[in-house]
């Protein structure tokens, strides 16, 4: 569903995108912009943007994206455990926690 066509360049420079296109991209939603990228072939590229709230900027870091990465593998691969209530949740890493104390007092080989 992609779109083209034409759009005029209006008074002072302003485009305005049909109304389908911009509520498809969300470009209606507040502080909604549009990089623009002229190519050294003269195309003019337009990819649609929503602001992220300065709050919420350390979630699309690239060390917290690796981390979210990872997390979705496990997940995918079925390395998790699912717990039915919070005591068997503790209860469980009670055991991680003893299963690692007995893991750091045996002597490597």
């Amino acid at each position: 569903m992609a779109f083209r066509g034409f759009v005029a360049v209006q008074g002072r420079g302003v485009i305005a995108l049909p109304v389908e296109l911009r509520r498809r991209l969300h470009l209606d939603e507040s502080g909604a912009q549009v990089e623009i990228t002229e190519r050294d072939d003269g195309v003019l590229e337009l990819r649609p943007s929503l602001p992220v709230p300065a709050k919420q900027r350390w979630f699309w870091e690239d060390r917290w994206q690796q981390r979210e990465n990872a997390v979705d593998e496990h997940a995918a691969a079925g390395r998790l455990t699912v717990h039915d209530d919070s005591e068997d949740f503790l209860d469980h890493l009670d055991h991680l926690d003893a299963q690692a104390q007995t893991d750091d007092a045996t002597p490597e080989p």
